[in-house]
């Protein structure tokens, strides 16, 4: 079978490569969800009469083959996995298979199994980004009242501890991760049926397909459906990236704090890598690639704004090149999330060079504090400690943090309610995921994943 828009002429070579581009590498994650979506499209088209059941009888069990095959080969010659499922259903049922793309364009098609793909992917980038949430609070609360230098400017600044500085990682990724809940209700909805933009003059029952296939509600407007293309994807790269920003975040300060000039923390073996020439290194080259891919997602999310910030309305073949930066940021985070958790797992607390970071100097704001409390004005205060370095003293670091009892702070962490919220979000999306999971799986017969990394 030739391309699905083969007619009475041959387009060049150099043009049908470059117009494939990576097309039929990246599309080997889609052909999962494509054998979905096409297993609804055809139970529609026999709703409506263009079918008959025999027909769609024996072309979803051909696509549940295929799903039960693990997918298919897709070849430079097919473009994309939708040309090379099709070209499977027409070698193996003949006319019957020349039928299965009636009433629909590749533009909804491609739009539908990525739709797919994107909301396993986000489902189960929230269950991982909950897992390392969990997993940080476990530090947390082991390390709770754990001296640990607070800094500003990199430099000594005021007491705190190990258990403030991982709950405030928890809790940042708490968020971001519910963020990602807040975008599957917007991408949470079927194109399928809007075909190339302007839909068909075939009765399409589109509301049916979209609860076959999981969705929380139709793409009303055919155009819109198609103009959402990307902008979707941005949307989804966009939340993660700030999951990326905050893991980040946390690599760097678990490279310096791993120095030996600190020694707070100590990586496992495990976890390290060595040099090709010098015997002696053990390098934190996953945590360095943490932080580095946090530009590489960045990246993809400008990547994709920038292909279709000046488009017309309708669809444009720049839309492909949205798939590859898309589904490249996604792996990504998702395996941030995963080496972050690993990290966290195995990850050694020095305790006595924690303590033995508590110079005099950091606790200069408290002494200026307790003058204030005494009736001194602060800004006396403030002057008299900070021009008398010898007045400085050296205090229980313990002491320090427990006295500092005001919600949220190293005395009075409440991981509590971090614990409690991280429950109530658990619940909250396992309720909304399982509907669309029975949904698919009632219609292919099995749970079926879509993303993997």
């Amino acid at each position: 079978m030739s391309v699905l828009w083969k007619k009475n002429y041959t387009v060049d070579a150099l043009i049908h490569a470059f117009t494939v581009g990576k097309d039929y590498e990246l599309d080997r994650d889609l052909v999962i969800p494509d054998c979905a979506a096409s297993a609804a499209h055809v139970r529609m088209l026999n709703r409506i009469g263009i079918l008959s059941t025999e027909e769609a009888a024996s072309l979803e069990r051909e696509l549940k083959k295929v799903i039960s095959e693990g997918g298919l080969e897709i070849s430079p010659e097919d473009e994309d996995c939708h040309t090379a499922l099709e070209r499977r259903l027409t070698d193996v049922l003949g006319e019957t298979g020349k039928k299965v793309h009636t009433g629909r364009s590749r533009n909804d098609q491609v739009q539908t199994a990525l739709r797919l793909w994107c909301k396993d992917m986000l489902f189960q980038t929230m269950e991982a980004g909950f897992s390392l949430t969990a997993r940080l609070h476990w530090f947390a609360h082991k390390h709770m009242r754990l001296p640990m230098p607070g800094r500003t400017h990199m430099q000594i600044a005021m007491p705190s501890s190990v258990g403030l500085w991982a709950a405030s990682f928890a809790e940042e990724l708490l968020d971001e991760t519910a963020h990602l809940f807040a975008v599957l209700e917007v991408i949470d909805q079927c194109p399928l049926g809007s075909a190339a933009s302007y839909g068909t003059a075939l009765p399409l029952d589109r509301q049916y397909t979209s609860d076959l296939l999981g969705f929380s509600r139709v793409q009303n407007n055919v155009l819109y459906a198609n103009n959402s293309r990307g902008k979707f994807e941005a949307m989804a790269v966009d939340a993660l990236e700030y999951i990326a920003l905050t893991l980040s975040k946390a690599a760097q300060d678990l490279i310096l704090f791993s120095l030996p000039e600190f020694g707070y923390f100590s990586l496992p073996d495990q976890l390290c890598t060595g040099s090709s020439i010098m015997p002696q290194k053990k390098n934190p080259d996953a945590l360095e690639l943490i932080r580095s891919k946090a530009g590489t997602v960045s990246g993809c999310s400008a990547a994709i704004k920038n292909i279709i910030r000046s488009l017309p309305s309708g669809y444009n073949r720049d839309f492909q090149d949205t798939k590859g930066p898309f589904m490249q940021a996604a792996k990504t985070v998702f395996l941030m999330i995963k080496v972050a958790e690993l990290t966290f797992e195995h990850l050694q607390v020095n305790e006595q060079a924690l303590h033995d970071a508590f110079t005099p100097e950091i606790f200069a704001t408290d002494q200026a504090l307790k003058m204030a409390a005494s009736g001194t004005a602060f800004r006396d205060a403030y002057r008299k400690v900070g021009t008398d370095p010898s007045s400085w003293q050296k205090q229980d670091p313990n002491q320090a943090i427990a006295e500092r009892t005001s919600q949220g702070t190293t005395g009075n962490l409440r991981l509590d309610l971090l614990e409690g919220e991280l429950t109530r979000l658990q619940a909250y999306t396992e309720e909304r995921r399982i509907p669309s999971e029975q949904a698919l799986s009632d219609l292919m017969g099995a749970k079926i994943p879509f993303f993997s990394v």
